[in-house]
């Protein structure tokens, strides 16, 4: 086996092998020790999907704590599929092609795989993209149709940690410094709240579209969440290197 040890391998299988490197590439910005495989292009180079190399990717992917698939295309799952058809039973039981938007979903989801989340959660997250999607569609519609909210959460309750902080870094929280964020937060136990939104969430968090001068309510729930509350303030107020 290959992969990081412990932790959950990304594979994105593409008919580009340009568009699967350049994800490798992207995603690797956020989740810079995450184990992210490309499998993309036939065995000759062009435009199409490999078999080859989609067992491959699997199999450097692996290090035996499960790998999440992200696809582009129709064609692209059946040639995963069958790629998977071939692996042992062992090993085939720990991989998952997840239904999800190729970029959000396999970003999202390698920011998981980086920060120790398993097999589930890091299915969870890319599929967390969906919603994202759909929201996208409602906001483009005729009107009739609400925009769905997204990750939102309730307020916290009186008498639990909070604080308002401002973003102060010229970019504000753009993909790098919500990864960040997003990895700090699933350091703590406590479920926190950004905005409204679940602070463990990537996308969520990125959704939230906080630029310079944004005011942040960071809350928690959890009596027990003041940690969690305290560090990830501080880390918005640090500027995250950028200011």
């Amino acid at each position: 086996m290959a992969g990081t040890e412990g932790k959950v391998g990304i594979v994105f299988v593409s008919h580009s092998s340009k568009i699967a490197e350049g994800l490798v590439e992207l995603a690797a910005q956020m989740a810079g020790t995450a184990t992210l495989a490309a499998a993309g292009g036939t065995d000759e180079g062009g435009i199409g999907t490999s078999f080859d190399k989609v067992t491959a990717a699997v199999e450097a992917a692996d290090s035996g704590a499960g790998v999440a698939v992200f696809c582009d295309l129709g064609s692209a799952i059946l040639t995963t599929e069958t790629a998977l058809d071939f692996l042992d039973d062992e090993v085939r039981e720990r991989v998952r092609i997840v239904s999800a938007p190729l970029v959000e979903g396999g970003v999202a989801a390698a920011v998981a795989a980086e920060s120790g989340a398993g097999l589930a959660e890091v299915v969870a997250a890319g599929e967390s993209a969906n919603a994202v999607q759909e929201a996208k569609a409602a906001d483009a519609g005729d009107g009739d149709i609400a925009a769905v909210p997204v990750f939102e959460a309730g307020p916290a309750a009186s008498g639990t940690p909070s604080r308002t902080v401002t973003v102060v870094n010229k970019d504000g929280l753009h993909a790098r410094p919500a990864a960040e964020f997003v990895k700090l937060a699933t350091t703590f136990p406590a479920k926190v709240t950004v905005n409204g939104k679940d602070a463990k969430s990537l996308l969520g968090i990125m959704s939230l579209g906080l630029t310079k001068g944004s005011s942040v309510e960071i809350a928690s729930s959890d009596p027990d969440g003041a940690d969690a509350v305290k560090a990830l303030a501080d880390l918005i107020e640090t500027g995250f290197g950028e200011a």
